[in-house]
């Protein structure tokens, strides 16, 4: 069994939501980095490749979060490398995430009001929002979607799929429950409290449902943290949003 050594992930609420909407944001206007120019970090921008449309082939982080995910590879094991599936997200994929996940979960819970459908969504994709007060959190180059490989570029077990809508993908699921010995969950377990241990030593907060996001400088890490302010608000990456639809388009036509 590998990675023993590192402490368990404690039991997190999810944000307040009405708290963290009244968190006021002073953007600090750091610009936007791609990774993949990173020596340290390894990129596989997920929702590009899953083809989801307007998704880009690239990701994107503020400055100073693209300097603690440096941090946070730095903490890893020698046979272990960080991996970015996502950073900053076009409005119009957030919106078609969470709208997705919404008709998936309904088709599933027919029974459910479309209040309990909102509520139970919002655990794994934030509601699309533009609004400068409360812009969703990939929105603003703060939050990051992470997990971590070998030294082949085999992804870690991590107990579920990215993205996965399943009571295991919060953070905190593997440590109570009953893995007994099943060698592959707790293997999975130790996985997790690996980046959440890197992650956190590097200033990032965790989102409690879901083991791979992690924020620094939004409205969610503010409200972590009891900061009275955020430091990022929305962003867009000068114009290539943009170029990157027209170019969609132009195939697609």
């Amino acid at each position: 069994m590998k990675y023993t050594n590192y402490p368990p992930i404690p039991k997190q609420d999810l944000p307040d939501w009405e708290l963290l909407s009244k968190i006021s944001i002073i953007d600090n206007n750091e610009p936007l980095q791609p990774v993949s120019l990173s020596s340290k970090l390894k990129m596989y921008p997920a929702y590009y490749k899953l083809r989801v449309t307007y998704a880009l082939p690239e990701c994107f982080v503020r400055d100073s979060v693209l300097d603690r995910l440096h941090m946070a590879a730095d903490l890893l094991p020698s046979d272990l490398s960080l991996v970015v599936l996502d950073g900053w997200r076009p409005f119009s994929v957030q919106q078609y995430l969470f709208d997705t996940l919404v008709n998936l979960l309904k088709k599933a819970n027919p029974e459910m009001s479309l209040d309990k459908l909102l509520s139970k969504a919002r655990t794994l994709v934030s509601p699309p929002s533009d609004n400068p007060s409360t812009p969703s959190p990939h929105l603003t180059g703060g939050a990051v979607d992470v997990t971590l490989c070998d030294t082949n570029g085999r992804f870690l077990d991590m107990g579920t799929s990215f993205d996965e809508a399943s009571d295991y993908s919060w953070t905190f699921a593997l440590e109570e429950a009953a893995l007994d010995d099943d060698s592959s969950l707790i293997q999975a377990r130790n996985n997790r409290r690996v980046l959440f241990s890197i992650m956190q030593e590097a200033g990032f907060t965790n989102l409690a449902s879901e083991w791979w996001h992690y924020d620094f400088g939004d409205q969610l890490w503010a409200e972590r943290t009891g900061s009275k302010t955020a430091c990022f608000g929305a962003t867009s990456v000068c114009g290539i949003e943009q170029m990157w639809k027209d170019q969609i388009n132009s195939i697609k036509n």
